[in-house]
């Protein structure tokens, strides 16, 4: 399977996805802007491989940074992060990743210029790393949890291509496969973007996994003719309490999964986590070019002038949610208890939208 994302002598090479399956085609970023233009236009996606570029975009402003001492080096990468943590709101991954290289870098407040630099490059690789580790765990809790024969809905992609390593949600797909389950997968064609149908049909079809695609639409029939055993997806945030936002669809599948009393599962690494929020209302949602959703591919499928919405996401509640699949271990409900227990996490403590402190 091709690699997201190639980090060479201080170059990112991001894999286009918006040209796949047709052409695999590389771009070369060369600085943290061309890397957080790259995020922004979804060249790449999939929340720990947006971490996995924003750790390597702050490489590329340490390197491209002129400063002559490192306080004005430190600075120079908080002004990056800013820059590359509004480039996609929603996935936590990507503000995770670029706080934890400003906090190594507060961390060595005696160290020459050349040093903080190799420190800030050396903790990228480790998050390219560390991804690859996660998903290998990640992929082996879920996989338990299929068996021989089950027909799998997922939604959006979940995969290598979404991560630096195997997968989340399609990892534990493709992990169970190895184990000699046969599986059937349902592959929502995911509107706008198609995920779905260029990108998860892709990866499936280069592992022989025998696999469905169906239009976003479908998932309801096949549910009510008992045609889904389990449904299984990604996420881009998880709040303390169980709350997910992921790619918009999700929320729905979760409603109709819990109607037809089909398990619905989440697989995605603790760093998407986030603990100082409570309630998925609290949750930032990406509203993108209504273009997204007016062209396909650059050709007009709506009449001239007519409106659209995109929004990126949406947030399924906790209460909808099976089992949350994570390097871990699969944490069960009530996720406020699990959660904290499985990751250590601290309780959120951050004030809902509506006023009045989030109750613990």
């Amino acid at each position: 399977m091709l690699k997201p994302l190639l980090w060479k002598a201080g170059v990112l090479d991001v894999l286009d996805q918006l040209q796949l399956p047709h052409r695999a085609v590389f771009e070369s970023c060369k600085n943290f802007k061309e890397t957080g233009e790259a995020i922004r236009a979804m060249k790449v996606r999939g929340a720990p491989a947006i971490g996995v570029a924003a750790g390597y975009g702050m490489a590329q402003a340490a390197l491209k940074s002129k400063a002559k001492d490192p306080e004005r080096l430190v600075k120079d990468l908080e002004a990056a992060g800013a820059y590359l943590k509004s480039r996609r709101p929603t996935a936590v991954n990507l503000a995770w990743a670029v706080d934890r290289v400003l906090a190594k870098a507060h961390g060595w407040p005696e160290a020459s210029v050349e040093t903080l630099r190799d420190v800030v490059v050396v903790e990228a690789v480790a998050i390219e790393q560390e991804d690859v580790r996660l998903c290998d765990a990640i992929a082996e809790a879920g996989a338990a949890l299929f068996k021989d024969g089950d027909n799998i809905l997922t939604h959006c992609n979940t995969g290598a291509l979404a991560t630096a390593g195997v997968g989340t949600a399609l990892g534990c797909i493709t992990r169970a496969f190895a184990q000699g389950k046969g599986l059937h997968v349902w592959v929502d064609e995911t509107r706008p973007y198609l995920q779905g149908a260029r990108l998860t049909a892709f990866e499936l079809k280069a592992a022989k996994i025998s696999h469905t695609l169906i239009t976003d639409n479908t998932a309801a029939a096949l549910m009510a003719q008992g045609k889904v055993d389990r449904v299984i997806v990604g996420s881009d945030r998880v709040t303390s309490q169980g709350d997910v936002a992921n790619k918009i669809g999700t929320y729905a599948l979760a409603v109709l999964a819990r109607h037809h009393k089909i398990p619905f599962y989440v697989a995605t690494p603790g760093s998407t986590v986030d603990f100082t929020l409570r309630d998925g209302k609290d949750i930032p949602i990406e509203e993108r070019s209504s273009d997204e959703v007016l062209f396909v591919q650059g050709k007009a499928i709506a009449p001239k002038g007519t409106k659209a919405l995109h929004l990126g996401f949406d947030v399924t509640p906790h209460e909808l949610i099976s089992g949350i699949i994570t390097e871990k271990g699969v944490a069960r409900p009530p996720f406020a208890v699990s959660l904290k227990k499985m990751l250590g996490g601290k309780s959120a403590v951050k004030k809902s939208k509506k006023g009045g402190a989030a109750k613990g």
